[in-house]
């Protein structure tokens, strides 16, 4: 819990010395529900260009705890590797998993699709089978319209994933949510492939504390 309180101080204090010019890059508007390590990791994310897999980095512990929790992880993500539409990576200590909006939501709608429901329904089977990650959830558009319509959606399809793993019973207190809008493409907007894989939801799975102490005091590796 001190590890936790701490990271999301430093995650608010990075928001507040950025200022309005630097906004954008902390995630503008963000709807943060419980925090967990990746928190602090966001802000390297951000910088990066590359937000859940910047969180998962961040919140690396490293050596002997840090190699039990990958051996965690490779477990989880071979089993959500199955889900269809869903692009996995294993980063660092976390996983990385990315659904392109296109495939979770209609033209724009935040609301789920039913063939998405199925699909965010068997993450939630998975996630609730490995119960000491922390999830952050984060929303992306392309840039075509206003910031402001951008930056509302992206937080309203990333709440959508949230509240949908919660009635899949996934506890809230795992997840993080946060909207991005237009910031942080991770491809050109002057075409329309481009645009599409920047239209993309990406959660990144991190260890909670639990999981993190049982790393560090050689209980996990025995398991």
């Amino acid at each position: 819990m001190k590890r936790l309180n701490l990271f999301l101080m430093i995650f608010a204090s990075g928001v507040m010395m950025m200022g309005c010019a630097d906004w954008s890059n902390t995630g503008k508007g963000a709807a943060i529900g419980a925090g967990s390590g990746g928190a602090i990791g966001g802000l390297i994310g951000n910088k990066s260009g590359n937000t859940a897999g910047g969180a998962i980095i961040g919140a690396a512990v490293g050596g002997a705890a840090g190699a039990a929790i990958g051996k965690y992880m490779d477990k989880q993500a071979a089993e959500l590797e199955a889900i269809e539409n869903a692009k996995v990576e294993r980063v660092e200590e976390g996983i990385k998993l990315t659904f392109e909006s296109g495939i979770l939501f209609g033209f724009d709608s935040y609301s789920l699709t039913p063939a998405s429901q199925e699909s965010v329904m068997e993450l939630a089977e998975i996630l609730n089978k490995y119960p000491e990650t922390n999830l952050i959830i984060e929303g992306h558009t392309d840039n075509r319209g206003a910031a402001s319509y951008n930056q509302d959606l992206s937080e309203k399809r990333a709440n959508a994933v949230t509240n949908y793993l919660k009635m899949k019973g996934v506890s809230g207190d795992r997840l993080t949510t946060i909207g991005h809008g237009l910031n942080n493409p991770v491809d050109t907007n002057e075409t329309d492939e481009g645009r599409a894989r920047n239209r993309r939801v990406e959660i990144g799975i991190v260890a909670n504390e639990e999981l993190l102490e049982k790393a560090e005091s050689g209980e996990l590796e025995e398991n």
